[in-house]
């Protein structure tokens, strides 16, 4: 729990639940057509639909098992943001490093801590792994901003990545996982 009254009541990062999917999802897709505005087709992000990724998730989460661990962020009985993170995807390849897969905040709730929090539970939670490796689109100066402050950097790889027929590369950022401090 974290307790920062400038931003209201307390904040609470938990394990996702599945009645959560629904509200995930929202924050999910509201976050891509907020954050990639400019950066993917407009067409694209108009086409995401929060039923859609709702029912994937609820899917995956129901299949489980797939050392994927999600995490919401939940304030005064709402939640706010949401983070995945699990093993290092190499291709076929397992490193015993990890992977921050998401972290996505309520476009509401952006500079209140929340993405923070998150990402310093998720940072704890992979302690025991050498490294923590994350994918971000190499336009996307806020994110990056967000990450080189919790000691991320870029380490040079750049990967290809095409929505609707536009390149938008991502860049991958590395940490080593024992620094807790986000």
């Amino acid at each position: 729990m974290n307790d920062d009254s400038r931003h209201g009541p307390a904040l609470l990062v938990r394990p996702m639940a599945l009645d959560d999917c629904h509200r995930v999802s929202e924050i999910r897709v509201r976050g891509w057509q907020y954050a990639y505005r400019g950066l993917m087709p407009q067409p694209f992000l108009d086409g995401l639909s929060v039923e859609r990724d709702a029912e994937r998730r609820r899917a995956r989460f129901l299949d489980g098992g797939d050392g994927v661990t999600e995490l919401v962020a939940e304030r005064a009985g709402t939640i706010v943001g949401w983070a995945a993170h699990g093993p290092y995807r190499d291709g076929e390849v397992r490193t015993g490093d990890a992977e921050l897969y998401a972290i996505y905040v309520d476009a509401a709730h952006l500079g209140t801590g929340s993405g923070r929090a998150l990402l310093t539970t998720a940072l704890e939670q992979c302690a025991g792994c050498p490294r923590v490796y994350l994918w971000v689109l190499k336009g996307n100066a806020r994110a990056r901003r967000f990450y080189e402050t919790a000691g991320f950097a870029a380490d040079g790889t750049e990967e290809p990545y095409e929505v609707g027929g536009v390149p938008v590369p991502e860049v991958r950022y590395v940490r080593e996982s024992g620094v807790t401090s986000a």
